[in-house]
């Protein structure tokens, strides 16, 4: 049953990325799986190849990027649980220097009014990471508060530094206390020791090498702030993924409570955005879910995707390097779509 979504990746690498890993499961089973390509094809940015060039697997690792806001909003959502923060709760009861009117709801949302990126890299290049997150959280507010819908990377730094000083640990710590150590999903973190087995990404001047980017986080903020935020940073295989998602569609145990995924996956009433959204998730999508009208995920600007479909008992996962050797490659939207179509075919 694996052999129509080969097909599907084998037409897209390496003409859309370099590698390519999907796994499809129905009603919590495996329907369909596939790796195909290098794990490293390229040695600059200017396409030539590179000597050594390992195949990909289905036990190949990939740089989250953006999907990364998932295991912070499931993080902030356990702490919710237990009373440690409140959704609705002023920021400035944990950051006394952020604005009142930012609430975690608000940053799930992306209705916080933040600005979508900061590159504080450039604005403190000296600083060690430290001192760059206490320069984001202080971020100013500088669209309306509330809505109108603005996807912002900085609001989602600030949602996991609230998780942090909530829970009086780190993060990285975090996620593998609540998540990826109840679930048992061994190559899922932060940071990872080392680069075997892991899809590279961009050719970036001035970034860690010989060549490009491979097992050091792609986001450029994330990178400056050591590593580890809320907005990226998370390395998984597919098969890890996969059994996130999986939690999700099943109800949240035993990571969250039945009600926090419904309310993670309710329609939050966002105003002005391209799709519906929950709290840290899209809701139909069409970027990532194609024809799964009503399914909910996220994507990651290196490639990835999950899609969560509980209509259809389905989880889909698309994990590729799209941005190798250079970010702005064509067709990862109509992969995503073709990917998403064959789970829908599946079901």
């Amino acid at each position: 049953m694996s052999d129509r979504l080969e097909a599907i990746l084998a037409d897209a690498v390496p003409r859309v990325c370099a590698a390519a890993v999907a796994m499809i499961a129905v009603d919590g089973s495996v329907a369909a799986s596939a790796a195909t390509g290098e794990l490293v094809r390229y040695a600059d940015a200017g396409g030539s190849l590179a000597t050594e060039r390992p195949p990909a697997s289905l036990a190949s690792i990939f740089d989250l990027a953006s999907i990364s806001k998932l295991f912070t909003t499931v993080v902030l959502l356990s702490l919710a649980e237990e009373g440690r923060l409140g959704l609705d709760e002023p920021a400035t009861a944990l950051l006394p220097e952020a604005d009142p009117r930012i609430t975690p709801r608000r940053l799930l949302t992306h209705t916080a009014g933040l600005p979508p990126t900061r590159r504080i890299d450039r604005e403190l290049p000296g600083a060690d990471a430290a001192a760059r997150m206490a320069a984001m959280v202080r971020t100013p507010i500088l669209h309306p508060v509330g809505g109108p819908y603005l996807y912002s990377d900085v609001g989602m730094v600030m949602a996991g530094r609230l998780a942090e000083l909530a829970a009086g640990a780190p993060l990285d710590a975090l996620v593998r206390a609540r998540i990826t150590g109840v679930l048992g999903l061994t190559g899922t973190g932060y940071r990872p020791a080392r680069p075997d087995g892991i899809a590279a990404t961009e050719c970036k001047a001035g970034r860690p090498g010989p060549g490009c980017v491979r097992g050091v986080v792609h986001d450029e903020t994330a990178y400056a702030l050591g590593g580890v935020a809320g907005h990226a940073g998370v390395f998984a295989p597919a098969e890890d993924l996969l059994a996130f998602g999986e939690m999700l569609r099943q109800g949240g145990g035993p990571v969250l409570s039945q009600a926090s995924v419904a309310e993670m996956t309710r329609d939050q009433g966002v105003r002005d955005a391209p799709f519906r959204h929950g709290l840290g998730v899209r809701i139909g999508d069409p970027g990532i879910t194609g024809p799964l009208d009503g399914a909910y995920g996220h994507s990651g600007f290196t490639g990835t995707s999950l899609v969560v479909d509980p209509a259809r008992r389905l989880t889909v996962v698309l994990l590729t390097n799209a941005v190798h050797p250079v970010r702005g490659r064509p067709g990862i939207r109509e992969l995503r779509g073709a990917v998403a179509a064959e789970a829908r075919r599946l079901a």
